[in-house]
């Protein structure tokens, strides 16, 4: 069955992606397809369609959805048509990190995620003129009304979950929360500082509620997150526009340094500012993406103290076990998704992408009608 969707179309690094309808193929037997309920506009989303990450043209992007299976393959035995589901980035889950379970740094994660089409190099949308586009981004694709996954990154979602807003589960706040729950793992009576007040940000907050720290520090320019950040679980905030000196605020508050700390921006001077605030020995958990490559320059007797800086990808969690655990949460109003979240139709694509350029939305969600 040939099905036909609205989906937002890159067609030039630099440009916002223009609504078009596509068109998708034939499904294959290990396949799924899914009515997008809502997907999360993520900053890497962003990178790719200025051209920092290098995925072909033209191409549809968006890694944040959640919706409907519609239509499933005759090899797929784990998912059936009506299951609601949150999609997750692709692994091929049999490398050994995907076998030992650490599937965000899977031995095939860059062609899977970022190469544009499926394994054996053919694309599954095409425009309306019938020229090939690139999809697969992250194994969906999804700012579209339909995509086609697979099992690999598909995790069921209960039937109480709104699932319009589930999807930023699948990418943003997985990595916030994982860094924390899953690296970091601080133990109760913890303190931990978070830089960067965005959806990763304010997952890692959560998080660090949750693991019980009673000293959680948070750091960003932008008032209303910084209010924000308190009411999810921030016990003190601070902007750096008050403080040239960030890290050694954050030791003279918490007598000495923080046990951990987040950074969500990936800048050399936030980098550093993040390590400064560690007590030692300490723990810093990169997560900022920026394009290309980044160097970074750290003072080397920050280490010498028993500190360590770290990168996570994706919270180093396994979509499969991780993303139901953070329903739970949610289910139990300890991880209140819903707080984070702006939503605007998809057809308001272009005032979403200027929301999250100005910092008004923590987490843009583009939504669907409901067809269910």
């Amino acid at each position: 069955m040939t099905r036909t969707a609205l989906a937002a179309v890159v067609r030039e690094y630099g440009a916002d992606p223009q609504l078009e309808p596509v068109r998708l193929p034939e499904l294959r037997l290990d396949e799924i397809v899914v009515r997008i309920a809502g997907v999360g506009i993520c900053h890497t989303d962003l990178t790719a369609a200025a051209g920092g990450v290098p995925v072909p043209l033209p191409v549809v992007l968006g890694h944040e959805g959640a919706g409907t299976v519609v239509e499933a393959g005759a090899a797929v035995s784990r998912l059936a048509v009506g299951d609601r589901v949150v999609l997750g980035f692709d692994s091929c889950r049999r490398c050994r990190n995907c076998s030992r379970g650490r599937p965000a740094y899977c031995a095939r994660f860059a062609p899977l995620n970022y190469g544009g089409c499926r394994p054996d190099g053919t694309t599954v949308l095409r425009d309306g003129s019938g020229d090939p586009l690139h999809g697969n981004w992250f194994g969906q694709s999804s700012f579209a009304s339909l995509v086609v996954a697979t099992e690999r990154n598909a995790v069921l979602l209960p039937r109480d979950v709104p699932v319009e807003l589930a999807g930023p589960l699948g990418c943003g706040l997985q990595t916030g929360a994982g860094a924390v729950l899953r690296v970091l793992r601080p133990e109760p009576g913890s303190s931990l500082a978070v830089f960067g007040l965005g959806a990763v940000g304010m997952a890692a907050v959560m998080a660090a509620r949750i693991a019980g720290c009673t000293t959680v520090v948070g750091v960003d320019p932008d008032g209303g997150r910084r209010d924000l950040a308190r009411t999810l679980g921030a016990t003190e905030t601070l902007t750096p526009a008050g403080h040239p000196d960030v890290g050694r605020r954050i030791r003279e508050l918490t007598g000495g340094g923080v046990d951990f700390a987040v950074e969500a921006v990936g800048s050399e001077d936030v980098i550093r500012q993040a390590l400064s605030s560690l007590t030692a020995p300490g723990t810093c958990a990169t997560l900022g993406l920026r394009a290309g490559r980044n160097p970074v320059t750290v003072d080397q007797t920050h280490l010498l103290g028993g500190r360590t800086l770290t990168g996570v990808i994706e919270g180093d969690a396994d979509p499969h076990v991780f993303l139901p655990d953070l329903v739970r949460l949610w289910q139990q109003g300890s991880f209140p998704v819903e707080k984070l979240i702006r939503t605007f139709p998809f057809e308001r694509f272009d005032e979403a992408l200027a929301a999250v350029r100005a910092g008004d939305a923590v987490k843009a969600v583009l939504t669907f009608d409901r067809q269910e």
